[in-house]
């Protein structure tokens, strides 16, 4: 069991409290998973930069900034949060990646993108969105998971989100039955999972569909035909907010739609508390059908 929550803003005037609005929801899930939790955050890509959401034990964060900017002939910004941290870059995508593995191939790149940031750790949602400042997190669009392991370790590597390409998220309520089979699939076509998790599993099944053409919508109904198992799913990109569920709907999921915004989560006390919402429209998600919303 697991609990998901996510926040599609529509209206400008909310962005500022996105974060807050968002960390409210999470805590809300507590109970459903207190092994780890995690966020990812989308703010508008005003400034150019790719945002790298990092990991490293003890890392020399700024170091690593000033060695960044170095190579990259401009300055890096970095917000320090111990083992892990937020670099900012300016460039091509490929070039400023390439010199963060050239320069600390131990640490764990848990996100990047133009607009998405990615924050996720061990512990009780409350902690670490107390610790990682997300109540202090202006944007558009996030979504959260709380986690409790069924299937794989309690590790901060092992949990939600995942964001296997650039500016896409994913969170994930249920369990698959063949990700085995789908992992060696994906493995054929040059793509690997640094876990064991069921949901990287999937996370990098979808980001496959979408760099061999499909659309998100498309992408998940093949998720559909490709695995196994119960599951609700919650997908990011700059652009899109995506929710499907399996054919039987057997894990919980509620969707709160106004003129502001839409939110989802697992259960409707962790809406009740959103401005507006006692005037929303709200429904459970049916089975099989892809919900999107895009801005």
């Amino acid at each position: 069991m697991c609990g998901i929550v996510g926040l599609h803003l529509k209206t400008p005037e909310l962005h500022p409290r996105l974060g807050e609005l968002l960390a409210a929801m999470l805590d809300c899930m507590s109970s459903r998973g207190p092994d780890s939790a995690g966020v990812a955050l989308y703010r508008e890509p005003s400034d150019g930069r790719l945002r790298l959401s990092l990991r490293g034990d003890g890392r020399d964060w700024d170091a690593l900034s000033r060695d960044l900017a170095a190579d990259l002939g401009a300055a890096v910004e970095v917000e320090n949060f111990g083992d892990a941290a937020t670099l900012a870059a300016p460039g091509e995508p490929g070039r400023v990646l390439a010199a963060l593995e050239r320069m600390a191939p131990d640490i764990a790149l848990v996100g990047h993108g133009r607009a998405m940031e990615v924050v996720k750790d061990v512990g009780p949602p409350r902690d670490i969105c107390a610790h990682y400042r997300v109540g202090e997190r202006a944007g558009y669009q996030g979504i959260g998971h709380t986690r409790m392991a069924t299937e794989s370790a309690v590790t901060t590597e092992h949990s939600h989100p995942f964001a296997p390409r650039a500016d896409m998220s994913l969170v994930h309520n249920g369990s698959f039955s063949n990700p085995a089979t789908v992992r060696r699939r994906l493995e054929r076509e040059g793509i690997h999972c640094v876990t064991d998790n069921d949901t990287e599993v999937a996370a990098r099944f979808v980001a496959h569909q979408v760099d061999s053409g499909a659309d998100l919508s498309d992408a998940l109904r093949m998720v559909l035909k490709e695995l196994d198992g119960f599951f609700t799913l919650l997908v990011t990109t700059e652009t899109q907010f995506a929710v499907m569920r399996d054919s039987f709907a057997c894990k919980p999921a509620v969707i709160a739609e106004t003129d502001d915004y839409v939110a989802v989560a697992s259960e409707y006390h962790a809406l009740a508390d959103l401005p507006g919402v006692a005037d929303a429209t709200v429904f459970e998600p049916v089975p099989e059908e892809v919900y999107t919303w895009t801005r």
